[in-house]
């Protein structure tokens, strides 16, 4: 039982580790920071 429990988390680790690095790739951070930007500017008034 406990060696199935450990498997399905470092399964799932691994599959999280895989998309975080598919998304790195792909740029999608960029995308995320320049959003980020935007919403901060907004809220303080600069924007």
């Amino acid at each position: 039982m406990m060696m199935k429990k450990r498997m399905a988390q470092l399964l799932l680790a691994a599959a999280g580790l895989l998309c975080l690095g598919a998304g790195l790739a792909q740029g999608g951070y960029q995308t995320t920071l320049g959003k980020a930007v935007r919403i901060c500017m907004e809220c303080i008034g600069i924007g």
